[in-house]
């Protein structure tokens, strides 16, 4: 009989045991999950988009000097400011560390006026539970071509816009090149910069007839290894070339604008 009490007591033991391990688990995964609740909703705080994007808008190639450019790139507070002697850059991420971004300008070397600019935005914020994250990567440039490019006869327009992007994107390594071995972030952001665009390109390369799409205001949709869907703009005006790279969920809208205080549709 006292056998039997001994191991009722033990088996009610073990019961209980059983029962608190898993409520203290839930509760220890109910805390888990409204931390990363709050974590997920609670914003990143300043600088805004419209804060970091000011100085790409109103940099005006041709005719904005470096001396205009450094006075209006930087923000102290939040950037690092990187210069060589013909390329400036400042560069920023927010306290979670989820986004980051560079904003950068090359000038004439003669003339010291804005010859190419530059817009990076990368938001890498994880998935929450079933909410898709807003995960993004978007990249702005205008600058003005080379004449050698321009004047090359090509075989067709395809051949033409293909050469223009290749050009372009060997420019955005020569930028990057001049500030990356002192500043690891530009050199982040222009490997980022650097894997979409060659994406593009071979895409192109095997399908050239596609490259008639980079015009339209909706733009090249391609697929990307880490933001999953991506799309291109690009717009050739005389000697200037301006191209719009959006991917992840920026990539889920229909229109790519270039202007300042129009967003993507």
């Amino acid at each position: 009989m006292q056998n039997q009490n001994l191991k009722f007591k033990i088996l009610n033991y073990r019961l209980w045991f059983l029962v608190f391990s898993f409520q203290l688990v839930i509760l220890l995964l109910c805390g888990c999950v409204v931390m990363d609740a709050v974590e997920f909703l609670t914003p990143e705080g300043p600088p805004s988009y419209e804060q970091i994007s000011e100085s790409y808008y109103r940099t005006k190639l041709k005719t904005s000097s470096s001396a205009d450019v450094l006075a209006m790139i930087h923000t102290p507070e939040y950037e690092l400011l990187s210069q060589s002697k013909s390329v400036v850059a400042s560069s920023g991420q927010k306290k979670k560390g989820y986004k980051t971004w560079l904003k950068m300008v090359a000038f004439d070397e003669n003339k010291l006026t804005a010859q190419r600019k530059y817009l990076f935005i990368v938001d890498e914020k994880p998935k929450f539970l079933f909410v898709e994250p807003r995960a993004y990567l978007r990249f702005d440039c205008e600058m003005i071509l080379e004449s050698e490019v321009l004047d090359e006869p090509y075989a067709n327009e395809s051949a033409r816009r293909i050469a223009i992007l290749r050009q372009l994107l060997n420019n955005v390594r020569a930028d990057i090149d001049e500030l990356s071995s002192d500043n690891k972030m530009v050199d982040i952001c222009g490997m980022l910069v650097n894997q979409a665009l060659e994406t593009v390109l071979v895409k192109l390369d095997s399908s050239p007839v596609l490259a008639t799409q980079l015009s339209d205001q909706n733009g090249f949709e391609f697929e990307h290894t880490s933001f999953d869907k991506g799309k291109i703009r690009m717009v050739v005006d005389s000697d200037v070339v301006t191209v719009g790279l959006r991917l992840g969920s920026l990539a889920k809208n229909l229109k790519i604008s270039f202007e300042a205080g129009m967003e993507d549709q």
